[in-house]
C-alpha cells in the first residue's frame, strides 16, 4: 500500500501516460500536477520515483533533452493497474463505513428497545 505521497506521484505519472505503456516526462511536469501545499521538489519527487520503481509499478530511466532532465517511464504491471487497485481500496473503505454506521443504527435501534421493555 502506497503512502499519501507516493500515492499522488503515482496518480501523476499515470495520468501523464494516459493509457500508454511509457511516457517521457520531465520533473517539473509531475511537479505541476502535483498539490503546491506539500511542497514537492524536485530531489523529492526523483526519490518517491525511485521508491515507485523499487515497488515495481515502472521501469524509470533518467535522460536529457537540451540540457534539462526527463524521465522515460515504462509502467509495469502494478503500474497499470494503479488506478483499478485505487478504485478497490476506496471502495474497501466505503464499505467499512457504511458497515460501520449500520451497526452504530442497529445498537442505537436495540438501545432504544430495550430501554422501552425495561421502563
Amino acid at each position: 500500500m502506497l503512502n499519501k505521497q507516493e500515492n499522488e506521484v503515482m496518480r501523476a505519472v499515470y495520468g501523464m501516460c494516459d493509457g500508454r505503456e511509457s511516457c517521457l516526462v520531465s520533473p517539473m511536469e509531475i511537479m505541476s500536477i502535483l498539490p503546491e501545499r506539500r511542497k514537492y521538489t524536485p530531489e523529492k519527487v526523483e526519490a518517491i520515483l525511485r521508491s515507485l520503481e523499487l515497488d515495481d509499478y515502472f521501469d524509470l530511466i533518467e535522460s536529457e533533452r537540451k540540457g534539462e532532465k526527463m524521465y522515460v517511464i515504462t509502467l509495469h504491471d502494478n503500474g497499470m493497474a494503479y488506478e483499478r487497485s485505487r478504485r478497490q481500496v476506496r471502495r474497501s473503505i466505503a464499505f467499512k463505513v457504511g458497515l460501520s454506521v449500520l451497526g452504530a443504527v442497529v445498537t442505537f435501534a436495540v438501545g432504544m428497545i430495550l430501554r422501552g421493555i425495561f421502563s
